[in-house]
């Protein structure tokens, strides 16, 4: 499928702004891009403090739930962490597993089964967790959906904290302290915040608290900025803007993971191949949180939890082992299924005429529709749903583009589902087999009515042209102070042309190496995935790269990573966007 290139056009507010912050005018504009005009916003995006988080009070019901558990703790009630099974429960789930075993306060944690219980709080699992006594459960990612299950804890005696990022129904009615940003009644200014953010700010809080009551006087407080590098870890995996509170959060957090208390972080990062010196928050998100999800995915999440909470290395090391053995095997069904659907969609779908893809098969590993559905978002550009079918019930994921807000949509369609919940962008649902076909068709209408033709088509939001030769060193090593790169704050890219190919080969199977020439410049480029476009010199080609630098035995070179590329002689894919006022 064809990608466009939309070139944006140079802001006439840049020179003002490289004026007044010190910033180069291709650093300016990149900013304007990314929303901020204002030298103090500029200012405290390019040095995040955390002096700079936001009061954890701002949050609706965080008092109660922090008074809540002080007086559990004074009762030395039992206390459950309930969390999720993906990487952003698992994430939130140790924090404050190690952060309560920090204060010398014993903890249990319950982490559902994906397969045999699904997500969020369960009646089974209320009444395993009472036979401890009564006690406090503190959910984690999950729980704002679950006021049946809540009214049943209470009714055996156990009381609940709520805390999750997830939107809120329509007929939300707290039966407990609910800490969700997402909260109609909540003030706090930032609704960003994943399930592992929250966490964090509930141990802000609670810390803060225990300091007032003197608990700290006679012993050292725990230094949260330890638990850092989780937040980033569950905040990347899940995909979260990196903006605002968790720009600021994640930025903390790659310069924490560098000296990890949590030695399971090391052991996964170094079977990936990685090095906690120069991780990235791709490398978070690609290499690293794949491993921690593989586990849940495949039906026993509290291996990737082992990995997280315990405090010795040779355990990390052997628990990543089992993380990696089960990675592998994700991948392998991952792409039975991918290969299966593939091979039957052209005869079941006229992708020409339509805007939404439902998928049904039987026998499909359900912990892996999720990244399947991921999968065929990202090739066919379609809001997509992908359900396994057994005993007359259908159940999976759905993955959303841009312009199509798929909670929104399944909440219209919740009369013909059994359950649903999510977010813009990815949701699980429940439907009987006996309602597929009209679900089907209703997704379809839905997608009908919000989606342009153009939003069905692959685009890449280009930030500049540049001349190869007005790249070097010092400007590229200034782009890495924009970082950490993901949703929200994209990595910079450029497009160039037109540039002879001085050089182009094949590397490993699948990636294409090259030297390109433009005005006397040449430089290297390597694009991933791309060795189908090799082109043959002399060229000349039209492309799209972020600068990266190559370091090598001590020396440093710039290198491209290719994006995307066209033959200067092909039909271009460049749209050149009109300038904002």
């Amino acid at each position: 499928m064809k990608t466009m290139w939309k070139l944006k056009a140079p802001s006439p507010k840049a020179e003002t702004l490289s004026a007044s912050t010190g910033l180069s005018p291709l650093e300016a504009q990149i900013l304007i891009h990314r929303g901020m005009v204002d030298p103090q916003h500029v200012g405290s995006f390019l040095l995040p403090r955390l002096a700079n988080l936001l009061d954890p009070f701002l949050l609706k019901d965080m008092r109660e739930a922090v008074e809540l558990i002080l007086s559990s703790m004074e009762r030395h009630d039992p206390i459950t962490i309930y969390g999720d099974f993906d990487a952003d429960g698992l994430t939130a789930t140790a924090l404050l597993f190690n952060f309560f075993s920090a204060l010398g306060i014993s903890v249990h944690t319950y982490i559902p089964n994906r397969l045999t219980e699904g997500y969020g709080l369960h009646v089974q699992a209320v009444q395993r967790i009472a036979r401890r006594g009564s006690g406090l459960i503190i959910t984690v990612d999950c729980g704002v959906a679950n006021n049946q299950e809540i009214a049943f804890a209470a009714s055996l005696g156990l009381k609940v904290i709520v805390t999750d990022h997830h939107q809120v129904g329509e007929t939300f009615t707290p039966l407990c302290p609910v800490v969700n940003p997402q909260r109609p009644d909540c003030s706090f200014p930032y609704k960003h915040l994943t399930g592992v953010g929250l966490a964090f700010f509930l141990a802000v809080a609670l810390r803060a608290a225990l300091r007032e009551q003197g608990a700290f006087a006679g012993r050292p407080e725990p230094d949260l900025k330890d638990y850092l590098d989780l937040v980033a870890l569950g905040t990347v995996a899940d995909m979260a803007p990196l903006v605002g509170q968790n720009r600021l959060l994640v930025k903390a957090g790659m310069d924490r993971i560098r000296a990890t208390r949590w030695p399971g972080i090391e052991a996964v990062s170094e079977l990936a191949g990685l090095t906690l010196d120069s991780l990235s928050a791709q490398d978070l998100a690609f290499r690293i949180a794949p491993r921690f999800n593989a586990s849940g995915r495949l039906g026993d999440a509290e291996i990737a939890l082992t990995a997280l909470t315990t405090p010795h290395l040779h355990r990390a090391k052997e628990v990543a082992k089992q993380l990696d053995r089960i990675n592998g095997e994700r991948q392998r069904l991952e792409r039975d299924v991918m290969e299966e659907i593939e091979t039957r969609l052209p005869a079941l779908v006229d992708l020409a005429s339509r805007r939404a893809l439902v998928v049904t098969g039987a026998g499909w590993h359900r912990g892996i529709l999720g990244i399947v559905a991921s999968r065929l978002l990202e090739k066919y550009r379609r809001p997509v749903l992908v359900l396994d079918v057994e005993d007359g019930m259908a159940m999976g994921s759905g993955r959303s583009i841009p312009g199509f807000d798929l909670y929104q949509a399944l909440r219209k369609l919740a009369p013909l589902l059994e359950r649903f919940g999510g977010h813009k962008h990815a949701a699980g649902l429940a439907v009987k087999v006996a309602n597929l076909e009209t679900l089907r068709e209703e997704f379809e209408h839905l997608a009908d009515e919000e989606l342009s033709e153009e939003d069905l088509v692959h685009s890449l939001e280009v930030d500049a042209e540049v001349n190869l030769g007005d790249l070097d060193l010092d400007t590229v090593r200034r782009f890495s102070a924009f970082a950490p790169f993901g949703p929200g704050n994209p990595e910079p890219l450029f497009y160039a042309g037109p540039c002879d190919v001085v050089e182009s080969r094949v590397v490993g199977e699948r990636h294409l190496k090259m030297k390109v020439r433009q005005n006397g410049a040449v430089v290297e480029a390597i694009g991933f995935g791309l060795a189908e476009e090799t082109p043959a010199p002399p060229g000349p080609i039209h492309f799209i790269f972020t600068p990266e630098i190559d370091r090598w035995q001590g020396r440093e070179k710039i290198q491209l990573r290719m994006i995307d590329l066209e033959s200067a002689d092909q039909p271009s894919k460049l749209q050149r966007q009109p300038a904002n006022p």
